[in-house]
């Protein structure tokens, strides 16, 4: 398995428009994060988690010569807003695009991108296969996925896990019952927004409790403001086995 990671900013990446924090007028690559997504390489399958509003130049920036399925989290543009882009994979490969989501989300989708679900169709729209994702393990193109519930302040978000990787992003609170189905993996990713208290998801000290709570062998933390800090300040603060996630990371598992 390989996981890249194609961006681990927040909804508004990094940097922020017209702000002049030293985080967004840093020079390191690090600390330029592009909205949250994540690629998952397993027997020659390629799946993509959330599809946000820099999802093109994600996929120019990786070389990604193949897409077979996209996942969805949740409903927010900053996870959503790039779906258009799979009409490459539409050509290329000549077939749709399997597209897992929960109803709500597919909802969403089919308000967004309502010209992409109309009875007449334009020519060279998006071409995909809606499939309808619950609380309970599926299966993409032979690979089991068990999804994971997560809070995000009142909003219902899905993580996924693939074998030992397990990848939740925009959670506030979990439940017992949730965190059994981490419990073992070796790759856990999670969100730390920033130091601050925060509504809707981890701050940094939350996301390092909750690595240690679960004990992965390594936990990386992705999702991140320009609120946080600059990545090289921040990863000495952190435990062992606990690192800040950055665009264009990859792991091989």
């Amino acid at each position: 398995m390989t996981i890249t990671f194609l961006g681990t900013g927040t909804s508004q990446g990094v940097p922020v428009i017209a702000c002049d924090c030293q985080v967004c007028a840093s020079a390191d690559p690090k600390d330029k994060r592009l909205r949250s997504s994540v690629m998952v390489e397993i027997d020659g399958k390629v799946i993509v988690v959330d599809s946000g509003p820099d999802f093109r130049q994600q996929l120019l920036r990786a070389n990604v010569k193949r897409l077979d399925a996209l996942l969805f989290t949740h409903e927010h543009k900053d996870h959503t807003a790039g779906m258009d882009d799979i009409r490459a994979f539409n050509y290329r490969q000549k077939a749709p695009v399997d597209v897992y989501a929960t109803e709500r989300v597919q909802a969403a989708l089919k308000r967004e991108f309502a010209y992409i679900f109309h009875e007449y169709k334009y020519p060279g729209i998006p071409e995909l296969n809606l499939h309808t994702i619950v609380n309970e393990p599926f299966d993409v193109e032979g690979i089991p996925v068990v999804p994971i519930e997560v809070m995000h302040y009142k909003l219902p978000v899905l993580g996924f896990r693939f074998g030992g990787f397990t990848y939740i992003t925009d959670a506030k609170t979990i439940s017992d019952a949730e965190k059994e189905k981490i419990k073992g993996s070796d790759v856990l990713v999670i969100n730390a927004l920033q130091r601050e208290e925060h509504i809707s998801h981890f701050t940094l000290a939350e996301g390092i409790a909750f690595a240690q709570e679960l004990g992965a062998k390594q936990t990386w933390f992705t999702h991140i403001s320009h609120r946080l800090g600059k990545h090289a300040d921040v990863a000495l603060e952190l435990p062992t086995n606990v690192r800040l996630a950055y665009d264009g990371l990859k792991l091989e598992m």
